[in-house]
């Protein structure tokens, strides 16, 4: 069971579901965390190493947090921090994981209904079941 948290309520939301599941079915569990770095970072090095200061710290308290949780709810979770792209690192980690399923939270970006989002293109790559938590 794979989850992808990023820290937003939908994500947290979806994380929880995640867990709930994985701990019903005794599967193994897994939380990724995918960071992009900000595209105005890469102007400075002071911007860049401000910008990496503050994901290390996002990892650092997701991780704490979801360990933490983790324990509440009985059970065993792997945490892993990566960078890229959301979509193309989900992707590859549920690959190389041999994910049976995959749980994000929906989108609350007003964008996405013509964009799309993240749950839609991984609903749309069709290689696990994809659920969306509201």
């Amino acid at each position: 069971m794979l989850a992808g948290v990023d820290g937003s309520p939908t994500s947290v939301r979806a994380g929880a579901y995640a867990a709930g599941l994985a701990r019903r079915q005794g599967a193994e569990f897994l939380v990724v965390y995918v960071a992009s770095r900000p595209a105005l970072a890469s102007m400075s090095p002071e911007a860049m190493q401000v910008a990496e200061e503050a994901v290390e710290q996002t990892i650092a308290e997701l991780r704490e947090s979801i360990e933490s949780s983790a324990t509440w709810a009985g059970v065993t979770v792997r945490f892993l921090a990566v960078r890229g792209d959301p979509f193309t690192e989900i992707c590859r980690v549920a690959s190389d994981e041999r994910a049976d399923a995959v749980v994000v939270g929906a989108s609350t970006h007003a964008g996405h209904r013509w964009v799309g989002s993240l749950a839609v293109r991984l609903v749309k790559a069709g290689r696990w079941p994809v659920t969306v938590v509201p």
